[in-house]
């Protein structure tokens, strides 16, 4: 099993929830953050913003299915520009039900 954790603008995020939904994706968790990457923040005009609002995706899947999700994270989030944002896939040793213990996904 992979963890995929996808750093995106929070306005993406709804659509790309939906689209790993609607491919059989159903479990995720967003997480709202703040970061900067490369660019060390944005200026508009006089003003500085050093980090930028972000959300956090976690999903966990099978190993055969992380290209899948990558490619519809992709495909959903990007705008072209800096701070599209950023994807991490780790391994996953274990996934334990807290209510029942049940062990994998």
């Amino acid at each position: 099993m992979k963890m995929v954790k996808a750093m995106l603008r929070p306005d993406y995020v709804d659509v790309v929830a939906d689209c790993l939904a609607e491919a059989g994706f159903v479990s995720a968790t967003k997480i709202n953050a703040f970061g900067r990457g490369k660019q060390k923040g944005i200026t508009v005009g006089t003003v500085r913003y050093d980090e930028l609002p972000k959300t956090i995706l976690l999903i966990v899947v099978e190993d055969n299915e992380v290209d899948r999700v990558l490619e519809i994270i992709r495909e959903n989030a990007y705008t072209g520009n800096f701070g599209d944002g950023k994807i991490f896939v780790s391994p996953v040793e274990r996934v334990i039900t807290v209510r029942t213990g049940n062990e994998g996904l």
